[in-house]
Protein backbone atom coordinates (compact mmCIF):
# COMPACT_ATOMS: atom_id res chain seq x y z
CA UNK A 1 0.00 0.00 0.00
CA UNK A 2 1.32 3.40 -0.94
CA UNK A 3 1.16 6.21 2.31
CA UNK A 4 1.20 9.66 1.37
CA UNK A 5 0.94 12.37 3.81
CA UNK A 6 -1.46 14.49 1.76
CA UNK A 7 -3.16 13.32 -0.66
CA UNK A 8 -4.83 15.95 -3.51
CA UNK A 9 -7.78 14.69 -5.75
CA UNK A 10 -8.69 16.50 -8.94
CA UNK A 11 -6.27 18.23 -11.20
CA UNK A 12 -8.10 21.76 -11.45
CA UNK A 13 -6.92 24.78 -10.18
CA UNK A 14 -7.68 24.18 -6.47
CA UNK A 15 -5.27 20.86 -6.53
CA UNK A 16 -3.02 22.44 -8.94
CA UNK A 17 -2.71 25.14 -6.42
CA UNK A 18 -2.65 22.91 -3.34
CA UNK A 19 -0.02 20.58 -5.16
CA UNK A 20 2.24 23.92 -5.49
CA UNK A 21 1.81 24.69 -2.16
CA UNK A 22 2.56 21.34 -0.75
CA UNK A 23 5.68 21.14 -2.42
CA UNK A 24 6.79 24.29 -1.47
CA UNK A 25 6.04 23.57 2.32
CA UNK A 26 8.22 20.29 1.94
CA UNK A 27 5.30 18.22 2.13
CA UNK A 28 5.00 14.72 0.81
CA UNK A 29 2.18 14.98 -1.54
CA UNK A 30 0.58 13.32 -4.40
CA UNK A 31 -2.14 15.04 -6.70
CA UNK A 32 -4.32 12.30 -8.66
CA UNK A 33 -6.29 13.24 -11.57
CA UNK A 34 -8.56 10.69 -13.41
CA UNK A 35 -8.17 12.04 -16.89
CA UNK A 36 -4.90 12.14 -18.62
CA UNK A 37 -4.38 15.61 -18.95
CA UNK A 38 -4.87 18.59 -15.77
CA UNK A 39 -6.57 21.75 -15.58
CA UNK A 40 -10.05 20.82 -15.10
CA UNK A 41 -12.46 23.18 -16.77
CA UNK A 42 -9.52 25.66 -17.89
CA UNK A 43 -9.31 23.73 -21.43
CA UNK A 44 -12.92 24.48 -21.72
CA UNK A 45 -12.93 28.41 -21.54
CA UNK A 46 -12.45 29.80 -24.60
CA UNK A 47 -13.02 33.18 -24.27
CA UNK A 48 -10.43 35.92 -22.77
CA UNK A 49 -10.33 35.65 -18.86
CA UNK A 50 -9.52 39.16 -17.41
CA UNK A 51 -9.84 38.46 -13.91
CA UNK A 52 -7.02 36.21 -12.66
CA UNK A 53 -4.65 38.16 -11.88
CA UNK A 54 -1.34 38.52 -13.52
CA UNK A 55 -2.94 36.99 -17.01
CA UNK A 56 -5.46 39.38 -18.30
CA UNK A 57 -6.92 38.72 -21.59
CA UNK A 58 -5.23 34.89 -22.13
CA UNK A 59 -8.05 31.85 -22.49
CA UNK A 60 -8.22 29.34 -20.49
CA UNK A 61 -6.13 27.27 -22.29
CA UNK A 62 -3.21 29.53 -21.82
CA UNK A 63 -3.44 29.69 -18.60
CA UNK A 64 -3.72 26.01 -17.86
CA UNK A 65 -0.28 25.93 -19.81
CA UNK A 66 1.15 28.59 -17.07
CA UNK A 67 -0.07 26.44 -14.51
CA UNK A 68 1.18 22.65 -15.76
CA UNK A 69 4.84 24.50 -16.46
CA UNK A 70 4.41 25.62 -12.88
CA UNK A 71 4.22 22.14 -11.54
CA UNK A 72 6.53 20.86 -13.91
CA UNK A 73 9.32 23.53 -12.60
CA UNK A 74 9.15 22.08 -9.11
CA UNK A 75 8.72 18.81 -10.00
CA UNK A 76 5.65 18.16 -7.90
CA UNK A 77 3.81 14.31 -7.55
CA UNK A 78 1.02 14.43 -9.88
CA UNK A 79 -0.85 11.25 -11.36
CA UNK A 80 -2.95 10.92 -14.19
CA UNK A 81 -5.69 8.43 -15.17
CA UNK A 82 -6.59 7.59 -11.70
CA UNK A 83 -10.28 6.99 -10.94
CA UNK A 84 -11.31 7.33 -7.53
CA UNK A 85 -13.55 4.57 -6.52
CA UNK A 86 -13.68 4.58 -2.45
CA UNK A 87 -12.55 7.53 -0.05
CA UNK A 88 -12.31 5.71 3.37
CA UNK A 89 -12.04 7.91 5.98
CA UNK A 90 -12.02 6.21 9.15
CA UNK A 91 -9.01 4.20 7.49
CA UNK A 92 -7.66 7.34 5.85
CA UNK A 93 -7.39 5.22 2.79
CA UNK A 94 -8.64 6.01 -1.17
CA UNK A 95 -9.42 3.27 -3.74
CA UNK A 96 -8.19 3.68 -7.10
CA UNK A 97 -8.16 2.20 -10.86
CA UNK A 98 -5.66 3.13 -13.21
CA UNK A 99 -6.25 1.04 -16.32
CA UNK A 100 -7.29 -2.21 -15.18
CA UNK A 101 -5.66 -2.74 -11.65
CA UNK A 102 -7.09 -1.30 -8.92
CA UNK A 103 -5.27 0.07 -5.72
CA UNK A 104 -5.25 1.60 -1.81
CA UNK A 105 -3.36 4.55 -0.95
CA UNK A 106 -2.85 5.43 2.72
CA UNK A 107 -2.96 9.47 3.48
CA UNK A 108 -2.61 11.74 6.31
CA UNK A 109 -4.78 14.24 5.14
CA UNK A 110 -6.37 14.10 1.98
CA UNK A 111 -7.64 17.62 0.10
CA UNK A 112 -10.70 17.20 -2.05
CA UNK A 113 -10.56 19.07 -4.81
CA UNK A 114 -12.38 17.20 -7.33
CA UNK A 115 -14.57 20.71 -9.00
CA UNK A 116 -18.12 20.43 -10.16
CA UNK A 117 -19.49 19.00 -13.51
CA UNK A 118 -21.96 20.41 -16.20
CA UNK A 119 -25.40 20.14 -15.09
CA UNK A 120 -27.55 18.04 -17.35
CA UNK A 121 -30.90 18.58 -18.50
CA UNK A 122 -31.78 14.76 -18.01
CA UNK A 123 -34.19 15.18 -20.78
CA UNK A 124 -34.36 11.95 -23.71
CA UNK A 125 -32.13 12.99 -26.86
CA UNK A 126 -29.95 14.92 -24.62
CA UNK A 127 -27.31 11.77 -24.25
CA UNK A 128 -27.44 11.11 -27.59
CA UNK A 129 -26.74 14.51 -28.95
CA UNK A 130 -23.60 14.79 -26.35
CA UNK A 131 -22.75 11.14 -27.31
CA UNK A 132 -22.50 12.92 -31.35
CA UNK A 133 -19.96 15.49 -30.04
CA UNK A 134 -22.73 17.84 -30.71
CA UNK A 135 -21.39 20.23 -27.62
CA UNK A 136 -20.21 23.75 -28.14
CA UNK A 137 -18.80 26.99 -27.04
CA UNK A 138 -20.31 30.31 -27.77
CA UNK A 139 -17.45 31.76 -27.85
CA UNK A 140 -15.63 29.45 -30.18
CA UNK A 141 -18.22 28.11 -32.32
CA UNK A 142 -20.62 30.84 -33.00
CA UNK A 143 -19.44 31.62 -36.62
CA UNK A 144 -20.77 28.04 -37.32
CA UNK A 145 -24.22 29.13 -36.70
CA UNK A 146 -24.87 32.14 -38.63
CA UNK A 147 -27.93 32.68 -40.09
CA UNK A 148 -29.53 29.46 -37.87
CA UNK A 149 -32.07 29.16 -35.35
CA UNK A 150 -30.35 27.68 -31.97
CA UNK A 151 -31.41 27.31 -28.41
CA UNK A 152 -29.65 28.37 -25.02
CA UNK A 153 -30.86 26.95 -21.99
CA UNK A 154 -30.51 28.93 -18.88
CA UNK A 155 -31.12 32.03 -16.92
CA UNK A 156 -27.37 32.56 -16.11
CA UNK A 157 -24.38 34.80 -16.77
CA UNK A 158 -22.92 32.02 -19.29
CA UNK A 159 -26.40 31.31 -20.73
CA UNK A 160 -27.18 35.08 -21.47
CA UNK A 161 -23.29 35.70 -22.43
CA UNK A 162 -23.65 32.64 -24.63
CA UNK A 163 -26.95 33.86 -26.02
CA UNK A 164 -25.50 37.41 -26.67
CA UNK A 165 -22.72 36.02 -28.87
CA UNK A 166 -24.36 33.56 -30.80
CA UNK A 167 -26.80 36.32 -31.66
CA UNK A 168 -23.93 38.97 -32.59
CA UNK A 169 -22.60 36.36 -35.21
CA UNK A 170 -26.16 36.41 -36.94
CA UNK A 171 -28.00 33.47 -35.60
CA UNK A 172 -31.42 33.18 -34.35
CA UNK A 173 -31.53 32.30 -30.41
CA UNK A 174 -34.22 31.42 -28.18
CA UNK A 175 -33.10 31.24 -24.75
CA UNK A 176 -35.12 28.99 -22.76
CA UNK A 177 -35.29 29.76 -18.98
CA UNK A 178 -37.44 27.76 -16.13
CA UNK A 179 -39.04 30.28 -14.47
CA UNK A 180 -40.07 34.18 -14.67
CA UNK A 181 -36.56 35.83 -13.48
CA UNK A 182 -33.17 35.71 -14.34
CA UNK A 183 -29.74 34.82 -12.45
CA UNK A 184 -27.62 36.32 -14.77
CA UNK A 185 -26.25 39.86 -14.07
CA UNK A 186 -28.68 42.71 -14.89
CA UNK A 187 -26.30 44.21 -17.20
CA UNK A 188 -26.60 41.24 -19.29
CA UNK A 189 -30.36 40.69 -18.75
CA UNK A 190 -30.58 44.30 -20.48
CA UNK A 191 -28.29 43.98 -23.35
CA UNK A 192 -29.89 40.66 -23.98
CA UNK A 193 -33.67 41.89 -23.88
CA UNK A 194 -33.25 44.86 -26.70
CA UNK A 195 -31.31 42.23 -29.74
CA UNK A 196 -33.95 41.88 -32.25
CA UNK A 197 -32.58 38.36 -32.68
CA UNK A 198 -32.95 36.59 -29.13
CA UNK A 199 -36.31 35.88 -28.29
CA UNK A 200 -36.58 34.84 -24.37
CA UNK A 201 -38.56 32.26 -23.57
CA UNK A 202 -39.35 32.36 -19.63
CA UNK A 203 -41.54 29.84 -17.40
CA UNK A 204 -40.46 27.11 -20.21
CA UNK A 205 -38.59 23.55 -19.75
CA UNK A 206 -37.22 21.15 -22.50
CA UNK A 207 -39.45 18.39 -22.70
CA UNK A 208 -36.98 16.42 -25.10
CA UNK A 209 -34.38 17.20 -27.95
CA UNK A 210 -35.31 15.75 -31.55
CA UNK A 211 -32.46 14.65 -34.16
CA UNK A 212 -31.31 11.28 -35.08
CA UNK A 213 -28.01 11.77 -36.68
CA UNK A 214 -27.74 15.14 -35.73
CA UNK A 215 -30.05 18.63 -33.47
CA UNK A 216 -32.85 18.82 -35.41
CA UNK A 217 -35.42 20.60 -32.82
CA UNK A 218 -36.88 20.53 -29.26
CA UNK A 219 -40.00 19.89 -27.70
CA UNK A 220 -40.81 22.81 -25.07
CA UNK A 221 -43.82 23.50 -22.49
CA UNK A 222 -44.73 25.95 -20.44
CA UNK A 223 -45.89 26.61 -16.76
CA UNK A 224 -49.58 26.24 -18.47
CA UNK A 225 -48.95 22.96 -19.87
CA UNK A 226 -48.49 24.75 -23.96
CA UNK A 227 -46.42 22.69 -25.59
CA UNK A 228 -43.89 24.00 -28.41
CA UNK A 229 -42.32 22.40 -31.40
CA UNK A 230 -39.19 24.35 -32.19
CA UNK A 231 -36.78 23.63 -35.00
CA UNK A 232 -33.13 24.29 -33.81
CA UNK A 233 -29.62 23.38 -35.05
CA UNK A 234 -28.00 23.21 -31.52
CA UNK A 235 -28.71 23.43 -27.86
CA UNK A 236 -26.47 24.79 -25.77
CA UNK A 237 -27.01 24.10 -22.29
CA UNK A 238 -26.18 26.35 -19.87
CA UNK A 239 -28.27 25.61 -16.53
CA UNK A 240 -25.21 25.91 -13.72
CA UNK A 241 -23.06 23.11 -12.34
CA UNK A 242 -23.01 20.22 -9.68
CA UNK A 243 -20.36 19.32 -7.21
CA UNK A 244 -18.58 16.19 -7.89
CA UNK A 245 -18.81 14.54 -4.33
CA UNK A 246 -20.68 11.50 -4.55
CA UNK A 247 -18.09 9.70 -3.61
CA UNK A 248 -17.01 11.29 0.15
CA UNK A 249 -17.98 9.70 3.02
CA UNK A 250 -21.09 10.19 5.54
CA UNK A 251 -18.71 12.24 8.05
CA UNK A 252 -17.98 15.05 5.93
CA UNK A 253 -21.02 17.36 5.74
CA UNK A 254 -22.56 18.14 2.42
CA UNK A 255 -25.16 20.72 2.37
CA UNK A 256 -28.58 20.21 0.66
CA UNK A 257 -26.71 21.49 -3.15
CA UNK A 258 -24.28 19.08 -2.88
CA UNK A 259 -21.62 21.00 -1.81
CA UNK A 260 -18.80 19.89 0.88
CA UNK A 261 -19.02 22.19 4.20
CA UNK A 262 -15.70 23.46 5.08
CA UNK A 263 -14.25 26.09 7.58
CA UNK A 264 -12.15 28.92 6.75
CA UNK A 265 -8.78 26.99 6.38
CA UNK A 266 -11.09 24.36 4.27
CA UNK A 267 -11.52 21.43 6.80
CA UNK A 268 -14.36 19.41 6.50
CA UNK A 269 -16.48 17.52 9.50
CA UNK A 270 -13.55 15.03 9.43
CA UNK A 271 -10.74 15.95 10.75
CA UNK A 272 -8.56 14.61 7.94
CA UNK A 273 -10.58 15.58 5.57
CA UNK A 274 -10.13 19.18 3.48
CA UNK A 275 -11.73 20.69 0.67
CA UNK A 276 -10.74 23.65 -2.22
CA UNK A 277 -12.24 24.90 -5.27
CA UNK A 278 -15.46 24.01 -6.73
CA UNK A 279 -16.86 21.25 -4.56
CA UNK A 280 -17.46 23.51 -1.88
CA UNK A 281 -17.31 27.36 -2.64
CA UNK A 282 -20.70 26.71 -4.01
CA UNK A 283 -22.29 28.46 -7.52
CA UNK A 284 -22.23 31.52 -6.45
CA UNK A 285 -18.29 31.93 -5.05
CA UNK A 286 -17.17 29.83 -8.03
CA UNK A 287 -13.75 31.42 -9.80
CA UNK A 288 -10.15 30.29 -10.63
CA UNK A 289 -8.55 32.80 -8.74
CA UNK A 290 -10.89 31.28 -5.20
CA UNK A 291 -10.08 27.79 -6.28
CA UNK A 292 -6.16 28.76 -6.15
CA UNK A 293 -6.72 30.51 -2.70
CA UNK A 294 -8.84 27.68 -1.16
CA UNK A 295 -6.27 25.12 -2.26
CA UNK A 296 -3.63 26.95 -1.17
CA UNK A 297 -5.30 27.84 2.62
CA UNK A 298 -6.16 24.26 2.91
CA UNK A 299 -2.28 23.11 1.78
CA UNK A 300 -0.86 25.67 4.28
CA UNK A 301 -3.05 24.30 7.25
CA UNK A 302 -2.40 20.79 6.86
CA UNK A 303 1.79 21.89 6.87
CA UNK A 304 1.41 23.23 10.28
CA UNK A 305 -0.38 20.12 11.80
CA UNK A 306 2.06 18.19 10.47
CA UNK A 307 5.11 19.98 10.72
CA UNK A 308 3.70 21.92 14.20
CA UNK A 309 5.34 24.87 12.71
CA UNK A 310 3.32 28.42 10.81
CA UNK A 311 4.30 28.73 7.63
CA UNK A 312 5.00 32.66 6.68
CA UNK A 313 5.81 31.58 3.17
CA UNK A 314 3.98 33.77 0.46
Amino acid sequence: MEHIDVLIIGGGPAGISATIWCKRLGLDHLLIEEHESLGGQLSMIRNKIIDYPGFIEKDGEELRQHFLNHLQALQCHVKTGMKVLAIDAEKRTVTVQQGPAAKTIHFQFLIAAAGSSPKRLGVPGEEEMLARGETYTASRDSHLFRDKTVAVVGGGDRAFEGAMMLADSGAQVYLINRSNHFKARSQYVEQAVVKENITILNETRVLDIEGDQKVEAVNLVKNTGEVRHLPVSAVFIRIGAKPNTSLFPQSVNIDEEGYIQTDAAGKTSCDCIYAAGDNCSGSLFSSIAGAAGQGATAAKHIAFLLTGKRQYAY
